[in-house]
């Protein structure tokens, strides 16, 4: 296991516009960190600078407390698994788990013993006389993660490893990927533009749009407690509601509908010019909850989406639409009148010029 820190790291491919802009992270032994963003955010070159596979152009990267900027790819002591398994067809599944540590001149025993070891963990032990064109999709996987595992790295690299798979294999192996991580203890960096892998893996997320760090947090913070209007439109499914509004009088006016503010989210509110008001589906109900400080609001069902386990209904509140989680059984013609219910306590709003939660 290893610390990974990033200070001010900068990338720049023509010495004149940055495509990562001075990010800041400071990764713990043994944490699960996860880098997720849209396509061409930054996040897997990023990645690829802490392998030593891209050249950083300011800022340092440490890998236990010692500046690697310099340091080839083979010298980081670090191991990473791609989007493309990378595997050697022409070879066995034992000796393209092998081959590294064959390079590095290891007793054949020592590697036989890490091969079978990481064979078991990743349940592939049987089919190791196995060429990779024989193996699913899933299979090739673990023996690109396995060929990771048996050198025993201070830090796991991971760049879109199931972007590949379909779907539900994608949701086998983040089980996999995970009880691995509560067996090894590693330290590991993941990429992804899949925010649903980013919440379900992760120990800490790092959000990133166009080259900058949006949040560095904790899934329940990244999710309940957005800093900025980015996070909370990415992380989601579907997204958080976001609507501009203007503040008047304690109220939010989101479409012509007055929303009541808590007063001290109406305080942090009260000092920006614009704003954008938002709400997550699931803080919408159709009935007052218990314990709840909730507001009442008139609406009318525009469409209803039946997900099988709950439906999806679009409300019109005013000249505005919200999305809210309702029970699978909910059914309502488009159109209907709807009283739908706010959890005060989960209302955001941010600034509309700079993006930033208030």
């Amino acid at each position: 296991m290893a610390s990974v820190q990033l200070q001010q790291v900068t990338k720049s491919y023509d010495g004149k516009h940055n495509v990562i802009h001075g990010i800041d992270l400071d990764i713990q032994h043994g944490e699960f960190v996860v880098f997720v963003g849209p396509s061409g955010c930054g996040k897997s070159t990023l990645l690829r600078m802490i392998a030593g596979l891209e050249s950083i152009t300011g800022g340092d990267v440490l890998i236990d407390g010692v500046r690697v900027n310099d340091q080839a790819p083979r010298h980081r002591d670090i191991a990473m698994v791609f989007q493309d398994y990378a595997l050697y067809p022409h070879k066995s599944l034992y000796d393209n788990m092998a081959f590294g540590l064959r390079l590095r001149k290891m007793p054949e025993d020592e590697i036989k013993r890490r091969v079978m070891d990481a064979a078991r963990l990743l349940r592939i032990d049987h089919m190791l006389d196995r060429k990779p064109a024989a193996l699913s999709g899933g299979q090739r996987q673990r023996v690109a993660i396995g060929r990771a595992i048996v050198r025993q790295p201070k830090v796991f690299l991971f760049d879109e490893p199931l972007s590949n798979l379909d779907a539900q294999l994608r949701g086998e192996m983040r089980s996999e990927i995970k009880k691995l991580h509560q067996r090894l203890g590693a330290t590991i960096i993941y990429v992804t533009h899949d925010q649903v892998e980013a919440m379900t893996l992760a120990d800490r997320i790092a959000v990133l749009s166009g080259g900058h760090k949006m949040q560095y947090a904790s899934p329940d913070q990244i999710y309940n407690r957005p800093a900025a209007q980015f996070v909370a439109g990415f992380t989601g499914s579907p997204p958080m509601n976001l609507l501009p509004c203007s503040l008047a009088n304690g109220l939010a006016d989101v479409g012509g509908a007055g929303v009541a503010l808590p007063a001290e989210l109406w305080a942090r509110g009260a000092a920006a010019d614009g704003h954008v008001f938002g709400i997550r589906p699931e803080n919408i109900a159709l009935a007052p909850r218990d314990g709840q400080a909730q507001i009442a609001m008139h609406a009318q069902v525009v469409i209803t989406e039946p997900l099988g386990a709950e439906t999806l209904v679009t409300f019109q509140v005013g000249q505005a639409e919200l999305v809210a989680r309702c029970a699978a059984d909910f059914k309502a013609p488009a159109g209907s009148a709807q009283t739908i219910y706010l959890d005060a306590s989960a209302l955001h709003l941010f600034n509309a010029a700079t993006g930033q939660a208030l």
